[in-house]
């Protein structure tokens, strides 16, 4: 899956290091509460699993408002840990 389009990603996941560590742009909705884009950030979660990979730590922070009507970004950055 290429995350370039909505994420930071790091390019050394699947390359058998200990830990990976990657970043998703979450989009708030501009109406109502919750993220328009939480499949994503699954996505993101599932194919690192894929890969061998547990979500050892996951922390947001706000990343601001992209407009009037863009609604909110928080930035999600997870720490992968390799099982072995």
């Amino acid at each position: 899956m290429d995350y370039s389009d909505y994420s930071t990603y790091s390019t050394a996941s699947g390359k058998n290091l200990h830990y990976v560590v990657l970043q998703v742009t979450l989009k708030e909705k501009f109406l109502g509460t919750g993220s328009g884009n939480l499949t994503e950030l699954e996505s993101v979660i599932n194919d690192q699993a894929s890969k061998g990979y547990r979500l050892h730590t996951i922390t947001t922070s706000n990343g601001g408002s992209k407009g009037l009507l863009g609604g909110d970004r928080i930035q999600a950055t997870m720490v992968f840990e390799k099982i072995v």
